[in-house]
């Protein structure tokens, strides 16, 4: 089986309010931890490649703790390859993690369009969790068409996104900014858990639904 390609972003800081962001880690480490248990191999690119900025560096998290620790780990993700130098046919699925960074450098990555419509006509899967789906807000299909219109989706609510207290910093709401492109949005309650499978489309909402993505992607892949 192709491996699949986890995407992180490049972004390490919350617009305007200067604050540090990245990739949240969590949302990494769990969908990580099934594939792993899986025999599911996973490499990981980032927008610009090298070493991310984290976020959410919860190491009371257990899984976090595990692959934190990692030396392996760090150095794979250390060593990210820059997404618009991957060959996307060399991987199963593409997903692409949260953290509010990903508001930022997602959405205008040219790579990103490019490389997600590649898997996605090839039949490949594409996920995403939490701030991640920012990378479909402007993928095209060769049709024209957004990857996303008429499609089920779940992603990070503009609800959460007032508890958080960034309304006015992430530099669009997500899940309207979704609903705009023609998405069917899957919300579930803040802060629980709510996965969405439409084909080969998976979805989370928040953290709390990072493991639930991992899993319906690998029960796909199998």
């Amino acid at each position: 089986m192709k491996p699949v390609l986890f995407v992180m972003t490049s972004h390490g800081t919350k617009g305007a309010s200067g604050k540090p962001t990245g990739f949240y880690l969590s949302e990494v480490t769990h969908p990580l931890a099934v594939l792993d248990a899986a025999g599911i191999r996973v490499e990981f690119a980032s927008i610009q490649g090298g070493e991310p900025p984290v976020d959410g560096l919860d190491l009371d998290d257990p899984i976090n703790a595990r692959y934190w620790n990692d030396a392996s780990f760090r150095a794979s993700i250390a060593q990210s390859k820059a997404l618009a130098d991957i060959d996307s046919s060399a991987y199963s699925a593409i997903f692409f993690a949260g953290g509010h960074g990903a508001m930022w450098d997602f959405p205008t990555s040219a790579a990103v369009n490019e490389k997600t419509r590649e898997v996605w006509e090839a039949g490949g899967i594409v996920g995403a969790v939490c701030h991640g789906p920012a990378a479909l807000v402007n993928v095209t299909l060769s049709d024209g068409t957004y990857l996303v219109k008429g499609r089920k989706v779940a992603a990070f609510t503009d609800s959460e996104e007032e508890a958080v207290g960034l309304t006015q910093i992430v530099p669009f709401l997500l899940s309207s900014t979704l609903a705009q492109r023609g998405a069917a949005m899957q919300p579930g309650a803040d802060w629980t858990r709510a996965v969405s499978v439409d084909g080969h489309l998976v979805t989370g909402q928040n953290p709390q639904s990072a493991t639930g993505v991992g899993e319906a992607i690998r029960d796909l892949l199998q």
